[in-house]
């Protein structure tokens, strides 16, 4: 028996071979059989046909090719890429992973009314739980705590200055504005109420630049230049501001125009950056500040005392101003090589501050006449590490250390006392001068360790130890633990909470101590300055606890909204606190023993097209017992007051709120924001506190193409305390307030500035 298998397959070759050849007819298989019969087939011949003419090539010039070529990267725009890209290694070293964080982007701020015409301060109103206060009272408190604030310009800390009212940094060079608060993790140290993160402009390296003229109401005249371009590898950015209005420091009546309130301000900033290859760019900032400032006068006061023969003096003629100098400089090592991110910064600041008494006039009013000088030069190097270990964590670690020379001068007149037992007999007129003088060189170190552990996709633990040590008018030291959790359970949905263990040294300028041998007896007759109470303890360094806990959710149906609620409680022991007691306008420090701090914060954001919209309400109070430093600061029954109850701090204000809102149309931007304050703290003991207070702003702005389309000139106006409320921010009284401060009347401001 023949297999079929053989036969099969040649059937099958026999059918392909037909097919190959054109044929018209099919083999017939059958394997039913043993045999297979084929039947006879006639094949004709395949036709001559032409081979296919090949078609003709078009021969296609570069300069009519329809597809475009890729154009090459400028070495402007490759150092552009690299610059991004260190940028972003530095926000993942100093990540502010379980922090509570509040940013503005540069078109935010500039949305804003005044824009960034308008003062640091001002623009930082706008972020929740940050309340008003006078310029002598350091123009703002972040969740009612006094100074505290820590800033930072592309990661690197700036150490205190020595200023009252001017600030170093302008609006203008501000790329992005991040206020963090809550539980820090533990990168953050010394002032850690809040933290302002600075990012510098990264969209200022095109080699254009802008020049501006700001003015209006009160005599208020700007005028800005800023200029920023890429040479090489090297980026640059550099701009100056000059200032001058007759509204320095706020107003001390309600008048719609101060006496004698005169200010001229200067201000530049140089920012510098070179990639020295692919893994590594030096950074250099430098920025300077020099501001003066006349003292405004509240006309119609009562003389109080007689000296070198004047009794009757004019309040509204008193002459005493104050000058203020500040300068800092940043040198930055930054590189960024797979797993390992660092920065490593050297920096230092110069402050210098003069108060000029009127003498006569001071004794006159005041009984007292201080010549106040102080002056700090700040050196430290800082450190900050970042190791990607595996996909699961990351860990942090670096150090800080600086070096602060203080030098505080103090020249006071008095008078001496008709009877020592009774200062309220009446004066000698006898005049007399004291100096007193106190220099340190004191030294601050930190350094920390810790790990974000992303547990799963949703859910991060950031645990990290912290240490810091002081050598300063005061030895102390204090290991920190922090830890806090993240966690998103569902898309747009972010939970955090938080605890942190915080160590604040007091500026070592304001903790200067006094020699009160100087104006007390037996050392001096008694006077006018001789204290109440003989006891100046040292001021202390806080120690707290600090608890946070917080939601954001994105809200889905209305695209575009988000929203967010923060609570926090704070219990510290030695709650620093400063106060402006006496006619200088500089701030001294003291501690109370025990504090707390508690608050809530709701905030809102809106964003579509052309429209965005914010709303913040915070809810805070801050009390505190004992005070257990400098306490001849305070009269005798204010400090057994105080020894006895739980007061409110001077600048604890319950409710605050802001809002604002900006739309672009036809070219045109239409914008407002408000602030809302319930009040600041008045009285013996700060028992009572001021009235509530709404002041609302607008603005207007377009850009017209007159030189250019990418050269706008834009036009600006802005009308600041829009309804012209009155009110006051202090009155005078409370613990640690020395004079009256009113809120700006209605001003009115106009400004044109110019791409080139």
């Amino acid at each position: 028996m023949v297999s079929p298998k053989p036969i099969l397959a040649g059937s099958s070759l026999a059918a392909l071979t037909l097919v190959y050849l054109g044929g018209s007819a099919m083999a017939q298989t059958a394997a039913t059989g043993a045999v297979t019969t084929l039947p006879g087939i006639e094949v004709d011949a395949p036709k001559q046909t032409k081979p296919p003419r090949k078609p003709k090539v078009r021969v296609v010039t570069d300069k009519r090719r329809e597809t475009p070529q890729v154009q090459p990267q400028t070495e402007a725009q490759v150092t552009a890429g690299r610059s991004e890209k260190f940028d972003s290694a530095r926000q993942a070293i100093l990540a502010p992973a379980g922090a509570t964080t509040h940013t503005l982007n540069r078109q935010a701020i500039e949305a804003l009314p005044q824009g960034t015409n308008a003062s640091l301060d001002k623009v930082l109103l706008q972020f929740p739980g940050v309340t008003q206060d006078s310029a002598a009272s350091g123009d703002l408190h972040v969740r009612n705590e006094h100074a505290n604030l820590q800033y930072r310009i592309n990661g690197v800390m700036l150490p205190d200055g020595v200023g009252a009212f001017g600030q170093i940094l302008d609006t203008g060079i501000v790329g992005s504005l991040s206020l963090l608060t809550g539980a820090l993790p533990a990168q953050y140290g010394q002032r850690t109420a809040g933290v302002l993160d600075i990012q510098t402009r990264a969209d200022a390296f095109n080699n254009t630049g802008v020049v501006g003229v700001y003015g209006g109401s009160n005599g208020t005249i700007s005028t800005n230049v800023e200029y920023g371009g890429t040479v090489g590898q090297t980026q640059y950015f550099l701009s100056g501001r000059f200032l001058q209005n007759n509204l320095g420091i706020e107003n001390p009546t309600p008048s719609v125009n101060a006496i004698h309130d005169r200010t001229n301000q200067e201000k530049g900033f140089l920012y510098l950056s070179t990639m020295i290859d692919s893994t590594s760019r030096l950074t250099f900032m430098s920025g300077v500040s020099n501001s003066t400032f006349q003292i405004p006068n509240n006309p119609g006061q009562t003389p109080n005392f007689t000296a070198f023969g004047v009794s009757n003096f004019d309040s509204s003629q008193l002459n005493e101003h104050q000058n203020e100098f500040n300068q800092f400089n940043v040198v930055a090592y930054q590189t960024s090589n797979g797993e390992f991110d660092t920065q490593t910064s050297y920096f230092n600041r110069y402050s210098q501050l003069h108060f000029y008494p009127d003498t006569v006039g001071d004794l006159v009013f005041n009984g007292v006449s201080s010549d106040v000088y102080r002056q700090s030069v700040v050196n430290g190097i800082q450190q900050d590490t970042s190791w990607r270990i595996g996909y699961a964590h990351t860990l942090r670690f670096g150090f800080s250390l600086s070096a602060e020379r203080t030098l505080v001068n103090s020249g006071t007149t008095v008078l001496p006392l008709v009877d020592p037992a009774d200062p309220t007999a009446g004066t000698i007129d006898a005049p007399f001068s004291v100096f007193d003088s106190s220099a340190k060189t004191g030294w601050l170190i930190g350094t920390y360790v810790q790990d974000e552990w992303k547990i799963t996709n949703n859910l991060t633990l950031n645990a990290g130890l912290r240490f810091d040590q002081m050598y300063q008018y005061v030895d102390a030291n204090q290991l920190s633990p922090r830890v806090s959790l993240t966690w998103k359970p569902f898309d747009g949905t972010t939970f955090h909470a938080g605890y942190a263990r915080n160590f604040t040294p007091p500026s070592q300028v304001i903790a200067a101590p006094v020699n009160l041998a100087l104006v007390t007896p037996p050392g001096a007759p008694a006077n006018t300055q001789t204290p109440e109470v003989g006891q100046n303890s040292p001021v202390l360094p806080e120690r707290a606890h600090v608890f946070d806990v917080g939601v954001v959710q994105k809200i889905y149906p209305i695209p575009g909204l988000e929203v967010g609620v923060d609570a926090y409680y704070k219990k510290a022991r030695d709650l620093l606190d400063d106060g402006q007691f006496g006619a200088a306008y500089v701030l001294s420090g003291f501690n109370y023993d025990r504090g707390e701090n508690v608050g809530v914060e709701l905030k809102s954001t809106y964003s579509n097209g052309n429209f965005s919209a914010y709303a913040n309400v915070a809810w805070a109070k801050q009390i505190a017992t004992s005070v257990v430093s400098n306490q001849y600061l305070f009269g005798a029954d204010e400090l057994a007051y105080i020894a006895g109850h739980y007061v409110y701090t001077d600048h604890a204000q319950m409710l605050s709120a802001s809002a604002g809102a900006s739309y672009l149309w036809e070219g045109t931007r239409y914008s407002v924001s408000m602030i809302y304050g319930s009040g600041l703290r008045s009285g013996f003991a700060n028992t009572d506190h001021l009235p509530g207070y709404t002041q609302v702003n607008f603005g207007l702005s377009h850009d017209f193409n007159i030189v250019a389309p990418n050269k706008p000139t834009t036009l600006r106006f802005d009308v600041v305390n829009a309804f012209d409320t009155i009110y006051q921010i202090r009155d005078g009284s409370g613990i640690g307030v020395f004079a009256p401060q009113y809120g700006p009347r209605r001003g009115f401001y106009f400004g044109v500035s110019q791409r080139f």
